[in-house]
């Protein structure tokens, strides 16, 4: 954990940092998604730009992203259980699976290069792009959802992949849900449900693997810098309703259109980085 620094980096750290919660809470406001998606490629840059070394600069993006997207999470399970759209046995068969979905995937990222959470980010970056530009809400394959262990495994591998691209999982639960006939309400809500249970170990387990790490910024727990958490969230609270005004009246599919550009545009960057 570095402390002992000069005020100027820690202050240069503090601005990037509050202009890449300020950036995000825009993004996040105009395109009506948060989480990783957004946060992850905003940090990315910030620490590029201040210096992080490449080799730890996606480990700290993903880890910073998860402790961001913590208390965010919490609230909106919280709300949506409150209204009673939660599907609780739904939750519950999902929990334990992508609990230990995310404990692998933080463990492997502990052991690869930042070139490859790249490659995750890329691919399952892209696949999601996809899906909201070629998806539909009123596809269906099935009535009821498959007995185990379709779900079970399906739940493993969410918590796989959002721990390693620091999200929440929501998209991926939210499709497979809609796909076995939920109602979408209930999909969102259950998913929102399923938020914490990628974040709040997903965070613990970065600290871990990133622990006595030298090279870490400032005020850094493992692989979480604990300065960018802090600033983030209120930064990014901050600039959401410039994002949600300008976006006001844009039809839902334009929104789902941009975001899916988005994704591809931040894929194809990483993409790019690694061919180069």
């Amino acid at each position: 954990m570095a402390i002992d620094v000069p005020v100027g980096e820690l202050l240069l750290l503090a601005a990037a940092l509050l202009g890449a919660g300020l950036v995000t809470g825009f993004l996040s406001g105009l395109l009506g998604i948060g989480g990783g998606g957004i946060l992850v490629p905003v940090l990315y840059e910030t620490f590029g730009a201040i210096g992080v070394d490449p080799s730890i600069r996606m480990h700290l993006s993903l880890g910073t992203s998860l402790a961001v997207i913590v208390p965010t999470s919490i609230r909106s399970f919280l709300l949506h259980r409150a209204r009673g759209g939660v599907d609780m046995a739904v939750l519950w068969r999902l929990a334990p699976w992508m609990i230990a979905g995310v404990i692998a995937g933080t463990a492997f990222a502990g052991f690869v290069s930042s070139d490859k959470l790249k490659w995750v980010w890329v691919v399952f970056g892209t696949l999601l792009a996809m899906k909201l530009a070629l998806g539909r809400d009123d596809w269906r394959v099935g009535d009821t959802l498959p007995k185990p262990p379709t779900v079970e495994i399906y739940g493993l591998l969410v918590g796989f992949v959002s721990v390693l691209m620091s999200i929440a999982g929501a998209s991926f639960i939210v499709a497979f849900l809609t796909l076995y006939n939920r109602p979408l309400i209930q999909a969102v809500a259950t998913s929102a449900g399923l938020g914490p249970i990628v974040a709040i170990p997903g965070v613990l387990g970065f600290i871990i693997v990133g622990w006595g790490d030298p090279i870490t910024p400032p005020l850094s727990m493992g692989y979480v810098n604990l300065l960018g958490a802090a600033l983030i969230i209120p930064a990014s609270l901050l600039a959401a309703p410039a994002g949600v005004k300008l976006a006001h009246g844009l039809p839902k599919r334009k929104l789902e259109l941009a975001f899916a550009a988005f994704l591809f545009v931040i894929a194809m960057r990483f993409l790019a980085s690694l061919l180069m």
